[in-house]
């Protein structure tokens, strides 16, 4: 069952096209990973399928809600988590959830089992009735995923949740993530910088360039179209090696990026004495020569042509909301 639909869904800012015509859908259940570097327009999506902004053509659906005409019972089933902080520091962990769960009109009793369930999710238990301005960077990012939780959404949007955060702490939340997904039988949309986070955590991965969706697949299979191996080299003259090698049909891929050369192949064990005897041929030294899995990190690569960058909390001035379009 998909949860998350669009179909032909755009958002430009006058000549400017922050989203293209993408079509996509995420099914009930799974961790869905939205990746692009910065500008690609992830932001942008995020901000249409949670009714903060309208999209300029197209159209989305969550839950079966669509996000124009039925923007309150979209917003009823979905729970955000954004890059920017959002909580009140002057007031306790259990205060800021309770604050939310009122805006919610969730009644009395259930919110204070609700508070209890959530905190105990995302183990803050301890801390409940601490001031949010004592708490460590981790435990924030903590108490916003369990904020995005309090009404019981079935979908929940984690935009970088762990940006800025110490890789001890990153993991920590990758398993509550996890446990959530699991319990709570929340779909997750999450957007990274982190390729191992999202190889971790993700189901299916989507990545977006240009506001184009480039590819949508599972994580092995999104592996497995780069090559089952990755041979890594330098040489001399290694412009006549690369006019060699690009005759050879066992070479699915080949890139050239800092002096290094990159070939995409089938049973990379097997290819590395045939390329030194081709090199041998043409006078050619090997200076050194690798082969490994492909990672995620190679797939974003293969496919966008750049190494993902970490945005250092920066918001690309696109996906800002102009408050004429935030209408409520």
């Amino acid at each position: 069952m998909d949860i998350i639909k669009t179909n032909q869904l755009t958002r430009k800012f006058d000549d400017f096209t922050a989203v293209d015509d993408i079509s996509f859908s995420v099914k009930k259940g799974e961790i869905f990973g939205f990746l692009g570097p910065n500008g690609a327009g992830k932001t942008t999506t995020i901000k249409m399928l949670t009714t903060l902004l309208y999209p300029t053509s197209g159209s989305a659906s969550i839950a079966g809600h669509d996000i124009i005409k039925e923007r309150n019972d979209v917003r009823q089933n979905i729970g955000v988590v954004f890059q920017e902080p959002a909580l009140d520091i002057e007031l306790s962990g259990k205060e800021n959830l309770d604050y939310h769960a009122r805006m919610y009109n969730i009644p009395r009793e259930k919110r204070k089992e609700r508070i209890k369930d959530v905190l105990q999710l995302v183990d803050l238990e301890n801390k409940q009735d601490t001031f949010v301005k004592f708490y460590s960077g981790g435990m924030k990012r903590r108490l916003e995923i369990a904020r995005g939780l309090m009404h019981s959404p079935v979908v929940l949007f984690l935009d970088e949740p762990t940006l800025g955060l110490d890789a001890q702490t990153r993991r920590a939340i990758w398993q509550y993530i996890r446990k959530m997904n699991k319990e709570e039988q929340t779909t997750i949309f999450l957007t990274t910088h982190y390729m191992d986070e999202a190889d971790y955590l993700c189901d299916r991965i989507g990545i977006i360039d240009h506001g184009k969706i480039l590819v949508m697949d599972s994580v092995s299979n999104l592996k497995t179209s780069v090559g089952n191996d990755l041979i890594t080299l330098s040489s001399t003259n290694m412009g006549d090696l690369i006019k060699r090698l690009e005759k050879e049909s066992w070479i699915k891929k080949l890139k050239n990026q800092d002096n290094f050369l990159t070939l995409y192949v089938e049973k990379g064990d097997e290819k590395i004495p045939l390329i030194i005897e081709i090199a041998q041929k043409l006078s050619i030294k090997i200076k050194s020569i690798s082969v490994r899995k492909p990672t995620l990190d190679d797939v974003f690569l293969s496919y966008t042509g750049r190494t993902i960058r970490e945005n250092n909390g920066k918001v690309n001035p696109k996906d800002m909301i102009h408050p004429r379009f935030h209408r409520g």
